[in-house]
């Protein structure tokens, strides 16, 4: 895969879409480490948006640094194939191992600030993840786990919920509240929350 080319085909959903895809190209063009932590103003993180097949409900976790419930998702580390990231991510935080990506495709650009933290007895600094998402459905009533080193919880939820339990408002409004209405249009049935959200 060609994670440049991937990310300049991609049409973008919104305004916040065009700004966000337009600095993560410019960023690619001028700095060969963007995949790598070592880069500690920026690189690249990959996120997996986690339905159920009828799209009425999201997979999420309770994030231990951000004190949130929050998608699933995690670094880069090198690995251009950030579908493969997303997958893996969703595995080892939730125990989820038979979700299927909708589309090959990238399904959201965002980027993402994080504020600095404590991770394995170190501080982080504040910096940017440029984030890719990808749209995967899964059976609700799989088998889920804890992945203690992460997270506090795993739980799926309603689209209502969770645009109402994470703590973090910028998250909700310009992230989750998008992913749920991009569900929403290329989802046949109308008639759940997420298909009023657009009405």
């Amino acid at each position: 895969m060609n994670l440049l080319q991937d990310i300049r085909n991609y049409q973008p959903y919104n305004e916040q879409e065009v700004c966000d895809q337009a600095h993560m190209i410019d960023y690619m063009t001028h700095h060969s480490d963007y995949l790598s932590r070592e880069n500690q103003t920026a690189h690249f993180s990959a996120s997996i948006w986690t339905v159920n097949p009828v799209r009425t409900k999201t997979l999420m976790v309770y994030h231990n640094i951000y004190d949130s419930w929050s998608w699933i998702g995690g670094h880069a580390d090198g690995i251009e194939d950030l579908r493969s990231v997303a997958l893996r991510e969703l595995q080892e935080e939730t125990g989820v191992r038979h979700a299927v990506l909708v589309s090959p495709d990238i399904f959201s650009l965002e980027i993402l600030t994080v504020d600095g933290h404590i991770k394995n007895g170190r501080y982080v600094s504040s910096h940017l993840h440029m984030n890719v998402t990808y749209l995967a459905e899964a059976d609700e009533n799989e088998a889920l786990i804890v992945n203690e080193n992460e997270n506090q919880a795993v739980q799926w939820f309603s689209f209502e919920d969770a645009l109402i339990m994470p703590k973090e408002p910028w998250f909700v409004e310009h992230i989750y509240r998008k992913l749920i209405e991009k569900c929403t249009d290329c989802n046949p049935c109308k008639n759940c929350f997420a298909g009023r959200l657009r009405t």
